[in-house]
């Protein structure tokens, strides 16, 4: 009986033994398939990031190359030339901004204490196209007040050339950029129809590098043109600001001359 009872538990084992195996080979392909989407989801995220860390700069950058060297530098260059020419412009004219109510009132205020020497003192000492003008026609406020109003005329007109000096450079590459990005769009379109003329049949793979490289140029000077347009509103909007001052400066030097002769 005891003999019996050790062949069943034997054969029991066994028969367990079997079904835990059986159950752990269908486990395994399970996880294996479970490891293996989880990696493909991991190798997907990181070329998302991948994708995403590239940024607007380098994007940029790609599709600059791939625009070719003829065109592009070119338009590269009218927009290192004009952002140069703007750069200079916007701290000429922030340099050349006076505070015309405090001057006015130092002016005032030397006239009536020291003269037309201890006036001309103080615009000396301050900077700018508005100074320059109270002095030219402080100068010439021993002569005659329509002497000091010619003066102060004929020096505006010297300060407004300085002011708008280098802007007409800006308007010109203004204009160039797109008209050379056109150009760029113009030639790789005939570069296109020129290969489909020498195979003789029509395939969007053999034309579709030199359209492309048609469409980046006048997108980048499209870009070039947008960005000195802002440059050059604000510089022109600086320079009227600048112009009305000096309008409104020149008319209040006359009545402080012409109270100062009474």
């Amino acid at each position: 009986m005891k003999k019996l009872f050790s062949i069943l538990a034997m054969a029991g084992l066994f028969v367990l033994s079997a079904n835990t195996v059986s159950a752990n080979a269908n486990v395994i392909p399970s996880n294996m398939s479970s490891t293996l989407a989880t990696a493909t989801l991991m190798l997907q995220d990181e070329a998302a990031a991948a994708a995403e860390d590239r940024g607007f700069t380098q994007v940029l950058k790609e599709q600059f190359i791939q625009g070719g060297a003829g065109f592009m530098g070119i338009v590269l260059l009218c927009l290192i030339l004009g952002l140069a020419v703007a750069i200079e412009r916007i701290i000429y004219l922030n340099m050349a901004s006076t505070n015309s109510t405090k001057l006015k009132q130092a002016v005032e205020d030397a006239l009536a204490s020291g003269g037309i020497e201890a006036a001309k003192e103080v615009c000396r000492n301050t900077r700018g196209p508005v100074a320059s003008i109270y002095y030219q026609g402080l100068d010439r406020a021993g002569d005659s007040i329509e002497s000091a109003e010619k003066a102060v005329v004929a020096y505006g007109g010297v300060q407004m050339g300085q002011l708008e000096k280098n802007v007409s450079w800006l308007s010109l590459f203004i204009a160039i950029a797109p008209m050379l990005g056109f150009m760029g769009t113009v030639i790789g379109m005939i570069q296109a129809f020129q290969k489909i003329s020498a195979v003789g049949n029509l395939s969007a793979s053999l034309i579709a590098g030199d359209i492309q490289v048609a469409l980046l140029t006048t997108v980048f000077g499209l870009i070039t043109a947008i960005i000195l347009q802002i440059f050059y509103n604000y510089i022109i909007a600086k320079i009227d600001s600048i112009v009305n001052d000096m309008e409104d400066s020149s008319i209040t030097l006359i009545d402080m001359l012409v109270d100062h002769n009474k």
